[in-house]
């Protein structure tokens, strides 16, 4: 394994400081979301909960993404026909790799490492937010442009690669249902009024890995409240 549990830990850390810069993003994300179509009852939180939990499964135990999000996107008609997702650039808000961002990269102090951090979206909705710390020297000309100059998500640019995706964390941001539901803990009663998301529901810590186990990328990710913006499951009784 080419990094140790200090360095996991040390990363974990790290994502104190990003969490506080997802904060002051809050209100960005608050402002790109919709009313939920979910209704406040106790069978809509436990349809919420699944499938979440489908989601974070799906990203989980794939390498990409991006590729997962164009899925889930097309899966429930979160956008027109054909849409992928694309990378909108929040500029101004870099954050330079420091020395565990580098060991996770497992490359030197003077190394050249870039950061993008983006939003990804599919048509008009913000699917999740993303810091994204890579290596160019890794990476063929012709990606490194890509990223540079275009609004191409960085799963779909480096996909030739044939990476690999180690996950370090998965946090559920968002418990739709109280602690002990399922032994017994008294469920919240029914609401007149739609449920209510939180702007961020997953958060996703990974390296990503060429074919022979080099590290060239590391990621923080935000899963939105757009991720769950379709009407809720209809589910007949039996």
């Amino acid at each position: 394994m080419l990094f140790r549990a200090s360095s996991l830990i040390r990363f974990l850390a790290l994502s104190g400081s990003i969490a506080i810069t997802l904060g002051t993003q809050t209100v960005v994300a608050q402002d790109m979301s919709a009313p939920s179509q979910w209704s406040d009852t106790p069978t809509s939180r436990l349809e919420a909960l699944a499938i979440l939990q489908t989601l974070n499964a799906d990203l989980l135990s794939n390498a990409s993404a991006t590729l997962t999000l164009d899925r889930w996107c097309a899966k429930h008609k979160l956008a027109p026909d054909g849409s992928k997702i694309v990378a909108q650039r929040v500029r101004g808000q870099d954050k330079p790799a420091d020395a565990t961002v580098r060991q996770l990269l497992a490359v030197g102090p003077d190394e050249p490492v870039a950061y993008r951090r983006v939003r990804l979206a599919c048509g008009d909705r913000v699917l999740s937010e993303a810091d994204n710390w890579y290596l160019p020297a890794r990476l063929t000309t012709e990606m490194n442009k890509a990223l540079d100059t275009s609004d191409i998500a960085f799963g779909r640019a480096v996909q030739a690669l044939n990476f690999t995706r180690t996950n370090l964390s998965a946090k559920l941001l968002w418990a739709p249902l109280p602690e002990g539901w399922d032994t017994g803990t008294k469920l919240p009663l029914s609401g007149t009024v739609p449920l209510t998301l939180p702007p961020f529901l997953l958060e996703h810590h990974a390296v990503l890995k060429l074919p022979d186990g080099t590290p060239f990328s590391a990621l923080v990710e935000s899963y939105t409240s757009r991720v769950l913006d379709f009407p809720a499951p209809h589910i007949a009784p039996q």
